[in-house]
């Protein structure tokens, strides 16, 4: 045997020896394409303050499903497409997801507006859709493709006014306030003050502010001479947080309910100190104790140094949903053996038939029907849900939520 043949048979053996101590979801990254996850949240734009946060959940729970063998051993792959703070944009996102980026489903977009506008164009496409935040009325009637992570408004909101009545007995005056350009606001304020009405309190005043405002002087000068011992605001973070500000500052000192737009620490920068005491209903909770939840709430304080927010939460859970009914899916019938039109019809109807434990919860997903009649997309099921409230820090520029019983 020669020495260039001995040397070639050393080369292979240490080869296989080193593939051999690779682990197995490296491996079958370098032998199949991955499956292509779309998500569409805003990255710019006023509304970057909650998508960025979604952001960070679906980049976790990329890292998390490929290091646990994704899809049967097939890597996931999350494109990302900007909404930016439009229904152009959002519709631009879809388009590119669903016709260049060849997506078996979108997670997205961040607001109901937005979905709105977009989700009709996935639904028509076939594109099986799960919203990470849109709790406005109606989602999942969009479409029989339209799914949700995110609990209706109408179920999650009145928690915090009850919570408020617990910590003051004695109100009865209540002021609102909701962005009139927002229709997840404008679906929010309706629950709100149906509430309010069905709590007995008195609705002394309803104002309206554009998402894009930030002087709300003639707004609350017009509900201070009032007096309210509540004021109950439905807006997005960082003209909820102003707004916020600005009643601090003009002298009101009632109790504050925030509604799911402010349910975000980006609003910290905004009122600083003056965010102190805010409630707000949650659909999660970093405490909640579950192996899925504390693996999740381990890798998100990781890379992040803080607790986990509830729309990151609601975006690892919206692609954790997508990986383990692909993984059903393959075992029954192959994802390989499928073209994508079939592959994606095929995921909606596993997407709902399946239950998961997710950082939120247990979940699962009932069918939805058109006012026609006809069927609709899955509307989720949760179990349970919180109401936290903001507590500022000394420094005023940095807080946390403390989760009230």
């Amino acid at each position: 045997m020669s020495k260039f043949t001995s040397a070639k048979r050393l080369v292979a053996f240490t080869l296989v020896a080193l593939v051999a101590l690779l682990p197995s979801a490296l491996l079958v990254r370098a032998q199949e394409d991955p499956v292509v996850i779309g998500v569409a949240v805003a990255q710019t734009s006023n509304v970057a303050l909650l998508g960025q946060e979604q952001v960070i959940g679906a980049q976790i729970a990329e890292k998390f499903f490929n290091e646990r063998g994704g899809v049967n051993g097939r890597p996931i792959r999350i494109a990302f497409a900007d909404t930016g703070g439009d229904e152009a944009g959002a519709i631009n996102a879809f388009q590119t997801l669903i016709n260049r980026e060849n997506v078996v489903g979108i997670l997205g977009p961040t607001l109901s507006q937005h979905a709105f506008a977009a989700d009709p164009i996935a639904d028509q496409a076939g594109v099986p859709v799960i919203a990470p935040s849109n709790t406005a009325r109606g989602i999942p009637q969009i479409g029989r493709f339209i799914f949700r992570v995110s609990a209706p408004v109408a179920i999650v909101a009145p928690n915090a006014v009850k919570q408020a009545l617990k910590i003051n007995p004695d109100i009865k005056r209540v002021a609102v306030f909701y962005a009139q350009n927002d229709a997840f606001s404008v679906s929010e304020t309706g629950t709100f003050q149906q509430t309010v009405k069905d709590l007995g309190l008195e609705l002394l005043d309803v104002q309206t502010f554009q998402t894009t405002d930030t002087d709300f002087t003639t707004q609350i000068t017009n509900v201070l001479p009032l007096e309210p011992e509540l004021v109950i605001i439905s807006g997005l973070a960082a003209d909820g947080g102003n707004l916020v500000k600005q009643l601090r500052e003009l002298g009101y000192q009632g109790l504050i309910v925030g509604g799911n737009g402010l349910n975000t620490a980006n609003i910290f920068p905004v009122c600083q100190e003056l965010c102190d005491g805010i409630l707000i209903a949650q659909a999660y909770s970093y405490q909640y104790d579950s192996e899925i939840n504390n693996a999740f709430r381990e890798a998100y304080k990781a890379q992040q140094e803080k607790e986990p927010p509830q729309f990151s939460a609601q975006a690892f859970a919206g692609i954790q949903v997508f990986v383990e009914a692909l993984s059903r899916l393959d075992k029954r019938k192959p994802l390989k053996e499928m073209d994508l039109a079939t592959l994606r019809a095929e995921l909606r109807e596993e997407i709902m038939s399946g239950k998961y434990d997710t950082p939120l919860g247990p979940i699962s997903f009932v069918e939805t029907k058109k006012d026609d009649g006809s069927p609709a997309g899955g509307e989720l099921v949760q179990e349970q849900f919180y109401v936290a409230q903001i507590k500022m820090n000394p420094d005023g520029k940095t807080g946390r939520f403390v989760f009230l019983d």
